[in-house]
């Protein structure tokens, strides 16, 4: 066994209806001033009507920033950063998908009273240093794991994504409670889904960090959301399906953040910034393509994975035969949920495929972590196989 080390969140709380005591669980982590990040679409829906009343009652202020949008900016980050100075935060609650959960993670660090770094000092793995605010994540899509990630990512420069990676950013709690997935439109609920099973099969085939818990997190995570996404997109008031698409989802979130991913969030990255295509789906387009290419030297793993997405439908095979049947059921998913299965079907022109490929090469951060190497021209063959 090779030497690992594994960080993740202090605390989960998997339990339907738990978000109604969000004011009580601030309080008992020193939060007497809340600041709530969130996008217009959670304000829209009301989803924070039952919640707020509890902070008057617990005699906790509380404020919400709700412009969060998807690839936040940093002209985003700051804007809540500037609120939650101003209200002088002591507990951030980051509330919604990913970019939500994200800008909390780096508002938490920014706005500690005592944090002398700026947003541009953080980019990178190991660079935000210091302290943090207090730090709950409510997510409410079971895709991207962020509740359970050191990771935060910020469109800069109009087009490209940088990380910040730091267990600073690991939060305090997570709370994941499926009654606020329960009106999740089925399209976002199969783009997050995958998602999510992208998470656990990148951390399980992880060149650098591959561990015997990221293993372990990454097969149960694969297992209860291959079970439950057909399930929790045809009938999306299951709160059973939902509570286990969510805690799938976490639990691939713990893998993939010890055991990184590689070369399909490389490649989803760039239709994100360049094209606005949710992360979601931008991962469901590139995924059977990117398995593909790996598949040379990763079919063994895929293999092993084979029986948790299939079930009794897994055909005997050799490890190449298994793998194909994995990579041909993880397609299946996009199609029966009716998600685009094509980039030319989600709005991405021909010619910028090679410009795509240029951008996914920035993405050294992940593809160092891919099981095959990629060069940007064989990234270019996987744009087009997908196009």
């Amino acid at each position: 066994m090779q030497p690992f080390s594994f960080a993740t969140t202090a605390q989960l709380l998997c339990e339907s209806g738990s978000a109604l005591r969000l004011a009580d669980l601030s309080r008992e982590r020193g939060g007497s001033r809340v600041l709530i990040v969130t996008d217009p679409g959670i304000t829209h829906l009301g989803m924070l009507d039952d919640i707020l009343p509890g902070f008057v009652a617990a005699n906790v202020s509380v404020a919400v920033f709700d412009q969060v949008r998807a690839d936040p900016p940093e002209a985003v980050v700051m804007q809540a950063v500037e609120l939650a100075r101003a209200l002088g935060a002591e507990l951030v609650v980051g509330f919604g998908g990913g970019s939500s959960m994200d800008v909390a993670k780096l508002v938490a660090v920014l706005a500690h009273p005592d944090c002398s770094q700026a947003l541009a000092d953080l980019y990178g793995v190991g660079n935000a240093k210091g302290k943090r605010l207090p730090l709950i994540q409510v997510p409410t899509t079971a895709g991207t794991g962020s509740e359970v990630t050191p990771i935060a990512i910020v469109t800069t420069s109009g087009t490209t994504k940088l990380g910040v990676v730091s267990p600073l950013l690991l939060p305090d709690l997570a709370v994941l409670d499926a009654d606020l997935t329960l009106g999740l439109p089925p399209a976002v609920t199969a783009a997050t889904g995958i998602d999510a099973m992208v998470h656990a099969i990148e951390a399980y085939t992880s060149k650098l960090k591959k561990n015997p818990l990221s293993d372990l997190l990454a097969r149960e995570a694969l297992r209860l959301l291959a079970a439950n996404l057909d399930e929790a997109v045809r009938n999306g008031g299951n709160r059973a399906a939902r509570q286990a698409m969510l805690l799938g989802a976490c639990l691939a979130g713990q893998a993939f953040a010890n055991a990184p991913v590689s070369a399909v969030h490389a490649l989803a990255y760039p239709l994100g910034g360049r094209f606005h295509i949710p992360h979601g789906l931008s991962n469901a387009l590139v995924l059977p393509h990117v398995l593909g290419f790996n598949a040379e030297v990763a079919a063994p793993l895929y293999a092993e994975l084979a029986p948790l997405v299939l079930g009794r439908r897994l055909r005997p095979g050799n490890a190449a035969c298994l793998a194909e049947q994995l990579i041909v059921a993880l397609a299946e998913f996009s199609e029966r949920s009716g998600l685009p299965t094509r980039l030319r079907d989600a709005g991405v022109p021909a010619h910028s495929l090679a410009q795509l490929a240029h951008d996914a090469m920035q993405q050294q951060r992940l593809l160092v972590n891919n099981p095959r190497e990629v060069s940007e021209h064989q990234a270019l063959s996987i744009y087009q196989a997908a196009y």
